[in-house]
């Protein structure tokens, strides 16, 4: 089963909103409706033209959506994240009227024909589960790894009449999103408290909290670290060995730099939702030695005269 970008088959960003989402929609059926169009595929082009509308026109169901998109890719085979199954997504809501031709993708996420099941009978009502609200602290190595991340958080139990009578603790792996800020709010589907009288599982939502860095400050989608160097480095220049996430890189610092001075490096920040990282800016610090000798007092009186330098000129 291949992933649907529904935002990319309407030509929409996903920040579009509902007027701009039904205007592409609207474009594209009056181009690809089979009784009016002679291109090529249109019965195709109009169907999912339809499928990524009757998708994004509900909140509820864009939400949800949403929340899938960040592990597919359009026309790859999907996989979804912990929680979620295919036939039925993370067990949620009907398709409505008119889905039975839309594709699996579809199916798996919102039930394919709605809440019906066979016979006419429909879905039994009940109380949705309490939602439960962690917050997750990831390092900053880890929004660059793919691997799985176990985390273990207390859920509610209920008994029929709804009262809480105890909590339990629940285990999952999960896989952070590439691309994910600090202070971003994931939902996992149905992985929070059961629900009552055969209503749906409350939701889990993971707060994610950047855990402090020893080396490097957070600056959106860059970092920022502090390059310690002697005064004879910045004067005369130095290649020095800076750490990044992921090693080392060799910085040349121009002679006659100053301190203060950000440089930058191009693919060493963090990850974008695009896939792309950020900069790694890297700023120049002056550090004095803490103790001369006489000798070296010498030097620095010499150095003081020859150069002739006064850096108050024009304080």
């Amino acid at each position: 089963m291949d992933f649907k970008d529904y935002y990319k088959i309407l030509g929409v960003e996903p920040t579009a909103d509902d007027k701009a989402i039904k205007a592409a929609y609207r474009k594209l059926a009056r181009k690809y409706h089979p009784d009016v169009s002679k291109e090529k595929d249109a019965e195709e082009k109009f169907k999912d033209a339809s499928e990524a509308y009757e998708a994004l026109k509900s909140a509820d169901k864009r939400a949800e959506y949403d929340e899938l998109r960040k592990y597919g890719q359009h026309g790859q085979p999907f996989q979804g994240p912990p929680g979620w199954q295919s036939r039925g997504g993370f067990g949620g809501g009907g398709g409505g009227a008119g889905t039975e031709d839309f594709s699996d993708f579809f199916s798996s996420i919102f039930g394919g024909r709605g809440d019906a099941f066979g016979g006419g009978q429909r879905r039994p009502t009940g109380r949705k589960g309490q939602d439960v609200e962690m917050q997750l602290s990831v390092s900053l190595e880890d929004t660059l790894s793919n691997e799985s991340k176990q985390i273990s958080f207390q859920v509610p139990q209920y008994d029929a009449s709804g009262r809480h009578v105890s909590n339990t603790t629940k285990s999952l792996n999960v896989k952070i999103p590439a691309g994910v800020a600090d202070g971003e709010r994931i939902r996992l589907k149905a992985q929070g408290a059961p629900g009552i009288g055969g209503g749906a599982n409350g939701d889990l939502y993971l707060i994610i909290k950047f855990a402090s860095h020893p080396k490097f400050e957070v600056d959106g989608e860059n970092l920022i670290i502090n390059l310690p160097l002697a005064p004879w480095e910045l004067a005369l220049g130095a290649e020095v060995a800076v750490p990044t996430l992921t090693g080392k890189i060799n910085l040349k610092v121009p002679a006659g730099s100053q301190n203060g001075q950000r440089m930058r490096a191009k693919g060493h920040g963090l990850l974008n939702k695009a896939g792309q990282r950020g900069y790694l800016f890297v700023q120049l610090k002056a550090v004095m030695p803490k103790n001369s000798d006489e000798e070296v007092k010498a030097l620095w009186q010499e150095l003081a005269q020859k150069a002739a330098f006064n850096p108050r000129e024009h304080f």
